[in-house]
């Protein structure tokens, strides 16, 4: 399945476009390798998405071509998540 219709049917990013674009960016890895809109996601992999000042790893549990929004956080465990302060001001 393609990482950016994995992360909308997941509902990780709500919008594809939008996952589109972080992809794109260079802002996710799959197995600690950059990854595009267009990379393939498959069971066992572990997804890095760097988003805003939060980076999360995500390890994808399963594939569904379409799922309800209840049944959507099965298809992944979520590893670990950092917040990065930001002391700009």
């Amino acid at each position: 399945m393609r990482l950016d219709k994995f992360l909308k049917v997941s509902r990780v990013i709500k919008r594809r476009t939008v996952a589109k674009e972080i992809a794109d960016q260079g802002r996710i890895l799959i197995n600690d390798k950059v990854a595009k809109s267009s990379s393939t996601v498959s069971v066992g992999d572990v997804l890095t998405i760097k988003f805003g000042n939060k980076t999360s790893k995500i390890k994808v549990l399963e594939l569904k071509e379409t799922t309800k929004k209840n049944e959507a956080a099965s298809m992944y465990e979520l590893v670990s998540e950092e917040y990065k302060e930001d002391y700009r001001l």
